[in-house]
């Protein structure tokens, strides 16, 4: 349709020039003595129309010709740069599939600098040197993750040569290699150079949930639990991670810390109080706190400590930290067992907290009781043990003597079960 469109067009057009040389009935004159040239004004219009056609195509011959060099140029930077692309995509996918001696193959096939794409479209088509340069640092940063799975010291070394010198300062994938040489410093635990790297992001990119996660396992590295507990934290809020994840790196970050503060149980006890209350009810970590502050002698602050956790969620296994610390307000620990017993009537370990605590303040009776009560729910060696021991005490020799020997056999099965498991 369009074609007859313009057929009809120059069919009019012709038609038209043709009737408005019939009309016209001038001419030019030349004079140039001795000669005299007389042309009619049709003639003379188309011959300038011709002479203007034929100067256009001269100076465009012209023109191209001068400019040859230039176009030879960029053809063949842009086929050089194609070939690049093919070469670092191909390099990527190779990767990908875990071929990583074929990815370092076909990132070697890139140009580097000196004679390659990017000098040739230096010197013409500068609007595909941030292309081809592109294509650079990716086989770069494709050949550095491939010599580091192929472990090739060398290998990584002149690609991570290779890297840094494709990406100055202020180049688009400055980021992306330093992110890879950290990862990959991180995966051979060379934290000093995965530390370099991450610190050389600007505070931006380290605000990255990527540049986090790599600030992460650097902190775990090193042992630093407190940027740990925060980094976790941090990840946790942005839903980077899940209560799930990320409990156990807390945990894990809270015994770390829990380690330097051994030794200084005021310190200890401030900073459990400023621990979050999922991270308090931890079983091993209430017990390691407990058992510390025990060890030190700060049994009013021991003793809170499991009053609290048991008041919130009932474990039997703190009770022997509570029971043990000799000093602090023994009624008190009484009376809040008694309180628990309320709860736990049927629970062994209570009563056998509660007998050995009555003991303790010499309250003969209601100790007999409870550890009695305590064998009639589990006939446990320590029961029986505690109970040999008051009977003892109250000069009770036969009834001592047989709970001795129950004792003992509840010991010598106890350790032939643990030899038979063992086997």
């Amino acid at each position: 349709m369009r074609a007859l469109f313009w057929l009809l067009t120059l069919a009019a057009l012709a038609i038209g020039l043709a009737l408005l040389g019939r009309v016209s009935d001038g001419y030019v004159l030349w004079v140039i003595p001795p000669w005299r040239i007389e042309l009619s004004l049709n003639l003379f219009v188309l011959a300038q129309l011709l002479a203007v056609a034929v100067t256009y195509l001269l100076l465009r011959a012209i023109s191209s010709t001068l400019n040859l060099p230039r176009v030879v140029g960029e053809f063949r930077a842009r086929r050089a740069r194609l070939r690049d692309e093919r070469a670092a995509t191909e390099a990527l996918r190779l990767l990908w599939e875990g071929r990583y001696g074929h990815a370092l193959k076909s990132a070697e096939k890139v140009s580097f600098g000196g004679g390659g794409a990017a000098s040739i479209v230096g010197a013409g088509e500068t609007a595909s040197a941030g292309t081809a340069a592109s294509a650079a640092v990716l086989a770069s940063l494709v050949g550095l993750k491939a010599a580091s799975a192929l472990h090739d010291p060398a290998r990584i070394a002149a690609w991570r040569s290779r890297a840094s010198a494709s990406t100055p300062d202020k180049n688009d994938w400055r980021a992306a290699r330093l992110m890879t040489e950290a990862e990959l410093a991180l995966d051979a635990r060379d934290f000093a150079t995965a530390q370099v790297a991450l610190d050389e992001l600007t505070p931006k990119e380290r605000r990255q949930i990527s540049a986090q996660r790599l600030d992460l396992r650097l902190a775990q590295g090193r042992n630093d639990w407190a940027a740990v507990l925060h980094i976790t934290r941090q990840l946790e809020k942005h839903k980077v991670l899940s209560a799930a994840q990320a409990l156990p790196l807390r945990l894990r970050a809270q015994h770390g810390i829990l380690d330097s503060l051994e030794g200084e149980p005021a310190q200890l006890a401030r900073y459990w109080q400023g621990m979050l209350a999922t991270e308090r009810l931890d079983l091993p970590l209430a017990q390691r706190v407990a058992r510390a502050l025990g060890s030190a002698g700060v049994c009013a602050e021991s003793a809170r400590l499991i009053e609290d956790y048991l008041d919130e969620q009932w474990e039997s296994a703190l009770l022997e930290d509570y029971v043990n610390c000799p000093g602090g307000d023994v009624l008190g620990r009484i009376a809040h067992c008694e309180k628990w017993l309320h709860e736990q009537p049927n629970d062994a370990a209570l009563l056998l907290a509660l007998g050995r605590l009555c003991a303790r303040q010499q309250l003969w009776g209601k100790a007999q009781s409870y550890l009695e009560a305590s064998l009639a729910v589990a006939a446990t060696c320590a029961a029986h043990i505690e109970l040999a021991r008051l009977l003892d005490h109250l000069e009770r020799v036969d009834e001592a003597n047989r709970h001795y020997r129950a004792a003992a056999d509840c010991l010598s099965q106890t350790q032939s079960r643990g030899g038979r498991k063992s086997v």
